[in-house]
């Protein structure tokens, strides 16, 4: 018999604690003293001990003209304010280390600077849009802009991304390790220290970042452990409020070392780790041919080199500063790594900022006015270039985990691929957005997969046929398998003994049954498939009840 529970007392359970959490993340991401802390391996409000999950995105302001990009598209206001409406509470701006410590910047207006790279059309943007800002310092720029994200609630972490101003980043461009043509040590100590000065008291500014990507053929264990120490000490001593974010080596992959040498302080519970996670050299094949296996292998390479600072005795928080992928959505390997991180994202819970935000460059590697094919916004920097990224981001920027693993003790159903979640419906289960999400327990592989508060279970009816909530849960149509290498397919068997996985094939938003995809004989890889498994990819979230 189905069961058909219109509003039973347990969805309207979880509905209600969807919207308190909307708001408790609301209030401790708005509304608290904008100083932030660490616990264990989350990022705490300093006085109210309540987790603070930073959901960034990146806005870049080191290039040439070393000021914000798009300012000659839209006034700062209105661009601060897409960003909060896109649900991102942070925002990682960077910045390079000469517009602080060459005399050459320190004085040097908006208009000069543009002047100086002949970028007349991007004078002429800005003083259209943001005519009070061309007058202004280059280093008074970046404040005016902080101080708009600041009035719209969003929070800032500035990212020393580059001693030259210019794009980043190359193994041989001289700004990528300690000791390079373009990276004087002193004189980036001699940056950090005049940043945080400068930001002292300022509630927007909750964090700084030391250096982005460091990599290069000087790249060192030695030297890291001496000046990260020295960049980190440097920043708490002058403004003991920040965060100071450590990156790696090898552009901000590698954490691997800290497994046997931690930094011996953590600056009053201030520091937290950064790493990036893009596609770049992956094999393409892999990715399209070989999806679960890839998938798999790719996360278990994150978290050794660094998703593992996030368990074990000692651990700390883990900032994926980060990644992103071409808007177009014409790259199908992009798509794949995509939907492959955003289910470790959502399984973490961890703090993360998107790259980027900006639709188009002033001047990069050469080319003026270059579109951003990453970017939230397009060309114009008028729309949202892809609007279905916004809901993929939608269930990350929730807080999923709070401070006690404990508190646990159930699980969303979540489809990265989409972005959705899995609700109990009228009569099917339906993928629906993030505050709607219904919960289940779930112990182990062969078992039910209940509702949570009820004794209803999910069944599979046959092939192509949407999956019910039902009150049979003893038959194997009720007993559930999470299966493949990627371990993101759930499977079951039907009446006749075949098996199959759950499916969602957008836009219809119901889940259905089918034929497990890219898995053969007990459901293992096969070696090479050409189709796209996503669509069968589910993760169990671990969340509060």
């Amino acid at each position: 018999m189905l069961l058909v529970p219109r509003f039973n007392m347990s969805h309207l359970k979880n509905m209600l604690l969807d919207i308190a959490l909307v708001f408790l993340v609301y209030f401790a991401t708005h509304s608290h003293s904008e100083v932030l802390s660490t616990r264990s391996r989350w990022i705490v409000d300093a006085k109210l001990g309540q987790r603070v999950k930073l959901t960034c995105v990146n806005w870049p302001g080191h290039l040439h003209a070393m000021i914000p990009e798009g300012l000659q598209k839209k006034p700062a206001r209105d661009i601060a304010a897409s960003v909060a409406s896109m649900g991102f509470n942070c925002v990682r701006l960077t910045w390079a280390t000469y517009m602080f410590t060459k005399d050459s910047s320190i004085n040097l207006t908006a208009e000069q600077s543009l002047d100086r790279w002949n970028l007349t059309a991007a004078k002429a943007g800005v003083a259209a849009n943001n005519p009070q800002l061309l007058d202004l310092d280059v280093v008074d720029v970046q404040k005016a802009v902080i101080d708009e994200l600041g009035a719209q609630n969003v929070m800032v972490v500035l990212d020393n991304h580059v001693s030259l101003p210019q794009w980043c980043c190359g193994n041989d461009d001289g700004n990528g390790f300690f000791g390079d043509k373009y990276f004087d040590p002193k004189e980036w100590v001699q940056g950090l220290t005049m940043v945080a000065k400068r930001y002292k008291g300022n509630p927007t500014v909750v964090a700084m970042s030391l250096r982005n990507e460091l990599r290069g053929s000087r790249q060192n264990e030695n030297d890291w452990y001496r000046y990260i120490q020295e960049g980190a000490t440097a920043i708490h001593g002058e403004n003991p409020d920040l965060l100071v974010i450590v990156s790696g080596l090898s552009f901000d992959i590698n954490l691997s070392f800290l497994r046997n040498k931690p930094l011996t302080s953590n600056y009053n519970n201030k520091l937290v780790y950064e790493a990036h996670w893009y596609p770049f050299g992956d094999p393409p094949a892999k990715w399209l041919y070989q999806t679960n296996e890839f998938c798999a292998n790719t996360t278990r390479w994150f978290m050794s080199q660094s998703g593992f600072l996030l368990s074990g005795e000692n651990p700390v928080p883990l900032f994926l500063s980060e990644f992103g992928k071409d808007q177009s959505d014409g790259n199908q390997e992009q798509n794949r790594y995509f939907s492959c991180l955003l289910a470790l994202l959502a399984e973490t819970d961890i703090d993360w900022a998107l790259w980027a935000l900006q639709g188009s460059y002033m001047l990069r590697e050469g080319h003026i006015d270059q579109e951003e094919m990453y970017g939230m916004l397009d060309f114009s920097w008028d729309h949202l270039r892809n609007p279905t990224m916004r809901e993929m981001l939608q269930f990350t920027q929730k807080m999923n985990q709070g401070l006690q693993s404990n508190d646990l003790t159930c699980y969303v159903m979540y489809h990265p691929q989409s972005g959705r979640c899995v609700e109990a419906g009228n009569e099917n289960l339906t993928a629906t957005s993030s505050q709607n999400c219904s919960r289940w327990s779930y112990s182990k592989d062969g078992s039910t997969i209940k509702l949570l508060g009820t004794s209803s279970c999910l069944t599979a009816v046959g092939d192509g046929l949407p999956v019910v909530v039902s009150n049979d849960c003893s038959s194997q149509t009720s007993a559930w398998s999470i299966v493949s290498s990627s371990k993101l397919h759930v499977a079951a068997k039907d009446d006749q003994g075949r098996d199959l996985c759950l499916e969602l094939n957008s836009p219809d938003p119901t889940l259905v049954t089918k034929k497990c995809l890219c898995l053969g004989d007990e459901l293992k890889d096969v070696p090479s498939c050409e189709e796209n498994p996503q669509r069968q990819w589910f993760k169990f979230v671990p969340t509060r009840a």
